[in-house]
Formats: C-alpha cells, sequence, structure tokens
C-alpha cells in the first residue's frame, strides 16, 4: 500500500465497517496518519446523515425527529458504534469514582453497568431532540456534518495527551501527534466552517458554525481533561467519549442558536 493512501484507507478501516482493503500489523505511525484523516471520515458520515436529515426532516415535529434518529442510526450503523461503546465505556469506569487501576479495568469490561446505559440514553436524546430543534433541513443537515466533523477534530486534539495504560489503539495515537498537525486540524476545521458558512448563508450562519464548533472542541477537551485527571491519561474508550460529548455540544449550541 502506497504511504500517501495508507492514511484514509487506514482511517476508513478503523473507524468505520468499510471495507478498506486494509491488512496486517498497524503500526504506530500507520495509526497517526489514520488518525490525522479522522476528521474526513467525520465529513463523510456527516455528508451522509446530512442527507438523511434533509430528505426525511422537513415538515413537522415528528418528521424531525424522524430524521434525526435515522441520521444517527446510520452513523451508528457504520461505525459499528464505535463511539458510542466507548462513552458507555469511560461512563462506567469514570462513574465508579475507584482509582485509576481500578477504573481501567472497569473499562476492559465488555459488560455495560448503570453510569454507561444512562449516559447512552442521555447523550442519545440530547442529539437527537437538539438537531430536531434545529429550524430548517438544510440547516439540520450542516449542524449534523459539522457535529460530526468537530468531534473527530476533537479526538485529534485529544492525542496530545499521553496513554493512561499500554495496549489497544489508544496507546497506538495518544501523545504521538504533533502540534502542528492538531493545529492544522482545527485551522482546517474553522477554515472550512467559514467557507461553508458564507457561501450558503452569510456572515451569520458562518458565526454560528464557528461558535458552535468552538463549543464542541471545549467539551471535548473538557472530557480529556478530566479522564486525564482521573486515568492518568487517554485510552480508546476516552476518544470514543470525546467524539460523542464533542457531537452532542455542537448540536446543543446549534438548536441553541437557531
Amino acid at each position: 500500500m502506497s504511504p500517501r493512501f495508507s492514511g484514509p484507507r487506514n482511517a476508513l478501516s478503523l473507524f468505520t465497517v468499510i471495507p478498506a482493503g486494509t491488512s496486517g500489523t498497524l503500526e504506530p505511525r500507520d495509526a497517526v496518519r489514520a488518525v490525522a484523516w479522522m476528521p474526513g471520515v467525520g465529513v463523510a458520515l456527516g455528508v451522509l446523515g446530512g442527507l438523511v436529515v434533509a430528505g426525511t426532516g422537513g415538515g413537522s415535529g415528528a418528521r424531525r425527529l424522524l430524521g434525526a434518529v435515522l441520521a444517527l442510526a446510520l452513523v451508528a450503523l457504520l461505525t459499528g458504534a464505535l463511539h458510542l461503546d466507548g462513552l458507555a465505556d469511560t461512563a462506567d469506569g469514570l462513574g465508579s469514582r475507584r482509582p485509576a487501576d481500578a477504573a481501567l479495568d472497569i473499562m476492559r469490561k465488555s459488560d455495560i453497568g448503570p453510569m454507561g446505559v444512562a449516559a447512552l440514553v442521555l447523550v442519545l436524546l440530547i442529539q437527537v431532540t437538539a438537531l430536531a430543534a434545529v429550524p430548517s433541513p438544510l440547516t439540520a443537515a450542516l449542524a449534523f456534518t459539522l457535529a460530526q466533523a468537530t468531534s473527530r477534530v476533537a479526538v485529534v486534539l485529544a492525542t496530545g495527551s499521553p496513554a493512561a495504560r499500554p495496549g489497544g489503539f489508544g496507546a497506538l495515537i495518544a501523545g504521538r501527534t504533533s502540534a502542528f498537525s492538531r493545529g492544522l486540524s482545527v485551522a482546517l476545521l474553522a477554515g472550512a466552517v467559514l467557507a461553508v458558512g458564507f457561501g450558503l448563508g452569510g456572515a451569520g450562519l458562518a458565526v454560528r458554525g464557528l461558535a458552535a464548533a468552538t463549543a464542541g472542541l471545549l467539551a471535548g477537551t473538557g472530557m480529556r481533561l478530566i479522564a486525564v485527571r482521573r486515568l492518568g491519561g487517554t485510552t480508546g474508550d476516552v476518544f470514543g467519549s470525546v467524539v460523542e460529548v464533542t457531537a452532542t455540544a455542537v448540536l446543543l449550541a446549534c438548536a441553541l442558536a437557531g
């Protein structure tokens, strides 16, 4: 496989269930390249979900709710619910209030506890209702795409923190990305938000989009800092929780701004 294309293909293989034709052992450098392309995967997922929102979310409030549910279900299907699983595991670990080692052991287990169930239910309810509350199908589709893209940029930022434990995908990327690559991901996101906002709705839409993205990145950073303080670093589950917390904050900001 050419290094030029290993990043996007590995990103698809790692972060979605879409067959990307990758094989072999994943080296740290390959994982880092894949994470750099993770926002692009988020954009693709957001566009697909946004098309569902735009196509089914017009008309009554019930139709908007249906569109929101279908869009979120599509992303969960295409990602294998990877990030939702990380959110549940992280909620169980942090919610246990146990020392870091014990909390990490809880997060490794395949079962889900009451904190994980509560986190999943509340986050999905907020995401669905917030997306349904965005006034027009077009802006709702844009909000959904923004949430998916911003949540993946938040993961790129989170890779600046060390790993909480050896082993697992989190250890392959935690603390391994450069400050330049993390800053570049934020700059590209901001540039895209401003370009799309000005192109489709003028300065008002651009500013609202940038504010929503900022709110999402702040929420994701807060989630990461809590995990680092409690666990000593990040894990793959923590990255999943960063995705969901960031997406939720973006959708909330879009709903409240609308």
